[in-house]
């Protein structure tokens, strides 16, 4: 069985993608948590991987690091159906994914993922609009081209939604307003119940990443109390 080496469950945005692909398609596997901030966080991470950052696959002699290229991996190793069946939508799916692991900085940076709060709604500012909008504009343009077949955005649960979920999250914790079709897209994505299984290990985690901890009084905060 191989082992997938993630962060905190609050925080660690490219450790879920992963973990929620291979949760949602059904592929079996251990995983080991090593605490992001930490003063051996960089040594442990090093003894799994030459580039010192998670996620990580280990499936026996073989070593994958990257998001994406854990997911492909997944699909090569396991016959997962990692991407759509339909080759224009597996284009389309890839090219999105790729857009996300390069873009939305401004989102990403305002906002980073913690699962373990609620912020009250307020203007971030034209660039993370810039963000937003790009997402609904991804959201929409799959939904309505290849979306008919479930509430994704290829119909079926694929690799780009792994990539988009910890966007969803921020545009949760950060109360950011969206269209009808985002929302609903949103809504499927939190709605999964590995995300759910997800979310509730983040709130049993004691760690605190303080620089995922926005400056800003905190609505609601569901992290459960130590």
């Amino acid at each position: 069985m191989p082992t997938l080496v993630i962060a905190n469950k609050c925080y660690s945005s490219w450790s879920l993608r992963p973990w929620l692909l291979m949760k949602q398609l059904g592929v079996a596997f251990d995983e080991i948590t090593i605490p992001l901030d930490l003063p051996d966080t960089k040594a442990r991470v090093l003894k799994h991987s030459p580039a010192g950052k998670v996620p990580i696959l280990i499936d026996g002699d073989v070593t994958v690091w990257e998001s994406i290229a854990i997911m492909e991996y997944v699909g090569d190793a396991f016959g997962a159906p990692v991407w759509p069946e339909d080759r224009k939508a597996r284009a389309m799916a890839r090219s999105i994914a790729a857009e996300m692991h390069s873009g939305f900085s401004a989102l990403r940076s305002a906002c980073p993922m913690n699962l373990g709060k609620k912020f009250a709604r307020r203007d971030r500012g034209e660039a993370v609009d810039r963000d937003v909008a790009r997402f609904s504009e991804i959201v929409r343009q799959s939904r309505e081209r290849f979306g008919a077949g479930g509430p994704f955005l290829f119909g079926a649960f694929s690799a780009a939604d792994a990539m988009y979920a910890p966007l969803a999250t921020r545009l949760d914790t950060y109360s950011i307003a969206l269209d009808a079709t985002t929302q609903a897209y949103v809504d499927a994505i939190l709605s999964l119940p590995a995300f759910e299984s997800w979310r509730a290990a983040a709130m049993t985690e004691e760690w605190v990443v303080t620089a995922d901890e926005v400056d800003e009084e905190a609505i609601e905060n569901y992290r459960r109390a130590a």
